[in-house]
């Protein structure tokens, strides 16, 4: 087993791989669930017909600090559910995401809300017809509305639906929050949600238009089949948290088209097209494939405040992200080559990743 590389590289590591502003002393060390880490919050705001069903996918998620349902976009104040459904507004059911931009960016939640609905549909949302379900991108500043209409073309070019994407993007102008006893529905009444997601169309348009991203399907083998199948710095890496040497690791330079995933669990993570030369020694990434697959506890080892970055379905370190990369997102995901394996995009196919190669294109 190799000696702790994290303390043999312990001033190089602070050089590149920390923030001065984010540098805590601490007397215990630890490792927290992140709700807020740096005090910033950003707004996001979308529609995509029955807002039940668009809030439950951005709970749980680091750095998404609360989901709202309400009304978004029209010119009535303080309208009620019952005027809103019935279509007397002029709103959409929308929700409302405050967010951490150091930990997660706008890029990112854009990403997840594509994977919540049929962006194609036009004039309602699965059985729910009438302007008042209609999808949109509220934007909230020109940076949100050039990322969103990005993130659109992409998709349009991806050729993922057979139709255009119809979601207009549109500029932020207010949003109402519903009544109580529409927040967090999923978890009042998970029945009665449930059987709406299944009956609607809706599960069935998801599961029919993007990959799964499950344990069942990226499992992660136990510690013990783990120490057969890596090598030792792999399993530093991954399973104990090391950091490999800077500019002396697989991945730093590799400018190669492809994905890399998880070393563990076989989890898609990054895209070659979201990498870039950061100057760290490590590789580095602006976003995530899927941040739903992303945890980022705050670590406080070491005596610093940093965010790290752990595969959810590996259960693994892979490093850490800080809030100093390029646009679009502002972050960088500084990452260790030792916990991802490379698949060039001539091999996506043959590997099981096909799905995703639109993604590095």
């Amino acid at each position: 087993m190799f000696t702790t590389i994290l303390s043999t590289l312990f001033a190089a590591f602070l050089a590149a791989c920390s923030s001065p502003e984010q540098t805590e002393s601490q007397q215990n060390p630890e490792v927290q669930t992140v709700t807020q880490f740096s005090g910033k919050t950003e707004l996001a705001t979308f529609a995509g017909g029955c807002f039940w069903c668009v809030e439950a996918p951005f709970e749980g998620i680091d750095g998404v600090i609360s989901v709202i349902s309400g009304y978004a976009g029209g010119k009535e104040k303080n309208p009620s559910y019952n005027e809103v459904a019935s279509g007397m507004t002029s709103h959409r059911e929308s929700v409302q995401i405050t967010y951490d931009p150091e930990v997660i960016s706008y890029s990112e939640l854009v990403d997840i809300f594509w994977q919540t609905y049929d962006p194609t549909d036009v004039g309602g949302s699965f059985y729910d017809r009438g302007t008042q379900y209609e999808s949109a991108v509220f934007f909230h500043d020109a940076e949100q509305k050039k990322v969103a209409e990005a993130s659109k073309k992409a998709l349009n070019k991806s050729g993922r639906f057979e139709k255009r994407v119809a979601t207009p993007i549109i500029k932020y102008t207010n949003f109402y929050p519903a009544e109580d006893y529409h927040q967090d529905y999923y978890k009042k009444k998970p029945a009665e949600y449930y059987a709406y997601r299944k009956g609607s169309g809706r599960d069935a348009f998801i599961k029919k238009h993007w990959p799964e991203l499950t344990a069942d399907k990226y499992p992660a083998p136990s510690k013990e089949e783990l120490k057969e199948t890596l090598t030792p710095l792999q399993y530093e890496v991954a399973l104990e948290d090391a950091t490999e040497y800077a500019f002396q690791n697989e991945y730093n330079g590799n400018k190669a088209e492809g994905i890399y995933v998880c070393i563990v669990s076989g989890a898609p993570l990054f895209s070659s097209k979201d990498k870039y030369e950061s100057g760290s020694g490590w590789p580095s990434f602006t976003k995530p494939i899927d941040a739903r697959i992303i945890e980022k506890p705050t670590d406080r080892s070491h005596g610093m405040t940093r965010v790290e970055v752990r595969s959810k379905l590996g259960k693994s370190h892979l490093g850490h992200v800080f809030y100093d990369g390029p646009e679009p997102t502002n972050l960088r995901y500084c990452m260790n080559s030792a916990a991802m394996k490379f698949i060039p995009k001539d091999q996506m196919e043959a590997e099981g990743y096909g799905e995703y190669v639109w993604l590095v294109e």
